[in-house]
């Protein structure tokens, strides 16, 4: 998976991860768990605190727990260059 960021944002990132004695890969999928399932009940029960500003760019979308996101992506590219 290839994701682009903002350089200063990556590296903002790490001197947080470094800070906190965690890796950005652990960091960013603890948060992207609270996305998946916001109740906690399934994953890690390691907690990092989400500031108010991230809290707010969520969109309210539920996502699927049994999608597949290959199959999903491959759909939307190909809708892209058709």
């Amino acid at each position: 998976m290839t994701i682009k960021l903002n350089k200063d944002v990556i590296n903002q990132a790490k001197i947080y991860a470094l800070t906190h004695k965690r890796s950005l890969s652990s960091i960013i999928e603890s948060y992207l768990q609270t996305l998946v399932n916001p109740d906690g009940s399934e994953g890690n029960n390691e907690k990092i605190e989400i500031s108010e500003f991230v809290k707010s760019m969520r969109t309210g979308v539920q996502i699927p727990s049994d999608i597949d996101a290959k199959i999903e992506y491959a759909k939307h590219v190909s809708e892209k260059y058709k």
